[in-house]
């Protein structure tokens, strides 16, 4: 049998909700992502809830809301406590994220859901792994291997290959197989026939246009909106799509000579370019190669000025001018307050470049208006009573908390810590104070005070060395002198626990502010008169290019999930007929039983048989025939055992996939002419080898010849 494998969503399945879904392999219970959106609806938790406790590990694919929105919630509410894996800027890039998301909400609400505090607890856990890099579990894990792999869409996007016993269970959502200005395209095509596959069918129904094509779109529109004297709001994510943009208005502004200010304004901007400056060696070979050639971070920008408050952006020159501000949804944050002031102006323009965006306000909408104000009057002064009276009482109950451990310690001195002082409660005789004599005890009366038993002698104390020595001298542990890597990087970055190393200035001094202040809120109707686009910046494959990689992928088990109902259905009729007869679609709390068909046995080889196994190493395998019968050991673990005949002749075994150059060049050390014409390999003249598919090869030759 194989490895067990089952798949239970959590959410995101059928609809375009924030992804979270529970792998169980062999038992052990891995949550593969935990998403929120920017309602921050806790209702959508309640299957998580129900399971968080249970939850033996957490693995994150991306560092925006949709994906890891609901940690902080997850660990401080709900029972979380597992291990997090994550690549290094799916941390750092989520770590700001949340910051932006908490800080846009504490301005207008008085949110509650989880703290910076909290957002700092979740993250700590969270242990980075580099691309392709094999993590093995432990304990409950033993033998799982986790590895993430390039998924492209965002900077430290993963595809987590999750392996057990030979069995691979592949988890892809939200990527893409184009290479962009900063990102390389998915490594996804570079599987084949893993057991099972987890991806999304978001973009199943979506076909996107050439990349040079929609460029170009985006940067016409941009210039007649400000040549008109408009302004243009780009509504964006705090450290996701927004890096693609930002190179892509620098490379246009600098190809046009434009001079519009262009400003990126979140609570978090100067942090997120500084973190992203550091994380080249994470983004496409072009940026890697220039950087190494010039020196020169593209990241350094030119056109792009960075803001963390909405004051600086009214203190701004007067003109036309480009604001990428968060959140995407325009749901809170900076965008939402610029959307009402702007969203009157014909001139204006509003480009949204998420599908999530794609659905247009009407032509009147009510928003309500927040903000954060001091208190005065009256209601600064009935705040200051009150905290004095909150004080007075916490002070009051310390006090006589103070007072009661007081009476405590000294009662408890006056019975046994003095070591001057006769326990006079106690009336049978000490064991000190006892003495064996014509085989019976008889009570012997010592002048002076006797210390009880429970006492300790009055003199400085002594430790004893137990200390274990060699040849060399003492004997040490290694491990008590080594700076940990977390410590290293704590100490070098100014991280954890240190709201200064991660905040922007501007975002840190609202942390620090401790001044009194109180929400108020009022609705307006804001009549939208500017003009409201939608271009894909999503930077996720098309419904082509979806069905093309599993069709390459092939796996042996598909589960989608992600994705509209109508999407859904359209890619999950597709794979039943083009991709593997197994294609599944489960309901929120549904699970599913993906384990694989084959069958796979565990057998114990002794080292005899090993040391006379005669290994040859073919390219990345070493294989060897070995002929043996199958039984088993004493522990009734399977074992080879001799044959009792005589062996069977082998075989012919095609082993990995044969490529046409390397049987060039094998044929040639046999003096084989041979050349390689119009993709075929000509062996001579009557023989040509045409590779046809995967580990099998076609030749067609004259019988004469054969």
């Amino acid at each position: 049998m194989g490895t067990s494998v089952q798949v239970t969503p959590l959410c995101g399945v059928y609809n375009e909700n924030p992804l979270s879904y529970l792998v169980s392999i062999d038992g052990f219970n891995l949550l593969i992502d935990c998403g929120w959106n920017d309602h921050f609806d806790p209702s959508l938790l309640q299957p998580l809830s129900r399971v968080a406790s249970t939850i033996d590990a957490v693995l994150l694919s991306h560092p925006d809301t949709l994906h890891l929105g609901a940690l902080p919630y997850a660990i401080k509410q709900l029972g979380l406590s597992a291990p997090v894996y994550s690549t290094e800027p799916v941390y750092r890039l989520g770590l700001l994220t949340m910051y932006d998301q908490f800080l846009s909400r504490k301005q207008v609400s008085e949110f509650d859901l989880f703290t910076l505090d909290d957002i700092d607890s979740a993250f700590q856990s969270v242990t980075r792994l580099t691309y392709s890099q094999n993590h093995h579990l432990s304990g409950k894990g033993e033998g799982i291997v986790i590895a993430p792999h390039v998924a492209g869409h965002l900077l430290g996007g993963t595809i987590w290959k999750i392996t057990k016993d030979g069995e691979d269970v592949i988890y892809a959502v939200d990527f893409n197989h184009r290479k962009e200005r900063h990102l390389n395209g998915t490594v996804l095509g570079s599987f084949v026939r893993p057991a099972v596959l987890i991806t999304d069918a978001y973009n199943a129904l979506n076909n996107q246009p050439y990349r040079r094509q929609k460029d170009k779109e985006f940067g016409d529109i941009l210039k007649k909106t400000l040549r008109a004297g408009g302004n243009v709001l780009l509504p964006v994510d705090t450290a996701g799509r927004i890096l693609e943009l930002i190179l892509m208005l620098e490379s246009y502004w600098a190809d046009e000579n434009l001079n519009y200010p262009i400003y990126f304004l979140t609570y978090v901007s100067s942090s997120t370019i500084d973190y992203v400056k550091s994380f080249l060696e994470w983004m496409s070979d072009s940026i890697a190669k220039s950087f190494e050639q010039t020196r020169e971070n593209i990241f350094l920008l030119k056109n792009i000025t960075l803001l963390v408050n909405k004051a600086d952006l009214d203190n701004a020159p007067d003109g036309p001018k480009v604001v990428l501000a968060s959140m995407a949804s325009l749901e809170a944050g900076f965008s939402h307050d610029i959307f009402v002031e702007w969203g009157n102006d014909v001139k204006n323009l509003v480009l949204f470049t998420e599908k999530g965006q794609a659905d247009p306000p009407p032509k009147a909408v009510k928003v309500t208006v927040s903000k954060r104000v001091p208190l005065v009057g009256e209601e600064l002064i009935a705040y200051e009573e009150e905290q004095n009276r909150i004080k007075k009482e916490e002070a009051l109950k310390a006090s006589l908390m103070k007072e009661e451990e007081l009476k405590a310690s000294q009662g408890a001195d006056n019975n046994t810590i003095d070591p001057m002082i006769i326990d006079t409660g106690n009336n049978q005789p000490s064991p000190e104070v006892a003495v064996q004599k014509n085989g019976g005890y008889r009570d012997v009366f010592i002048d002076g005070f006797v210390p009880p038993s429970t006492s300790v002698a009055p003199m400085f104390p002594c430790y004893e060395n137990t200390s274990e020595w060699d040849d060399f001298g003492e004997v040490i542990n290694p491990d008590d002198y080594v700076i940990k890597e977390e410590d290293m990087d704590q100490t070098a970055n100014n991280v954890g626990g240190d709201i200064n190393g991660k905040l922007d200035e501007g975002a840190a001094s609202l942390i620090f502010d401790t001044k009194p202040s109180k929400v108020i809120s009022d609705e307006r109707t804001v009549q939208v008169r500017c003009s409201l686009v939608y271009m894909d910046f999503e930077g996720r494959s098309d419904g082509r290019s979806i069905k093309n990689i599993l069709s390459h992928v092939a796996p042996l088990k598909l589960v989608l999930v992600h994705g509209s109902a109508e999407a859904t259905d359209h890619l999950k009729q597709h794979c039943l007929k083009n991709v593997c007869p197994h294609v599944y679609a489960p309901q929120i709390e549904e699970t599913i039983d993906v384990t694989s068909d084959l069958c796979a046995y565990k057998v114990q080889l002794s080292e005899k048989l090993m040391s006379n196994v005669l290994f040859k190493k073919l390219g990345e395998y070493e294989i060897a025939w070995v002929d043996a019968e199958v039984g088993k050991t004493e522990n009734d673990m399977l074992s080879l055992l001799p044959v009792s005949g005589a062996p069977h002749p082998h075989k012919s075994v095609l082993v990995g996939d044969l490529k046409l150059a390397d049987f060039k060049q094998f044929l040639s050390t046999k003096g084989v002419p041979v050349e390689f014409a119009g993709g075929a390999l000509r062996c001579g003249e009557y023989v040509t080898v045409r590779k046809v598919g995967d580990a099998t090869q076609k030749a067609s030759a004259s019988f004469e010849h054969l």
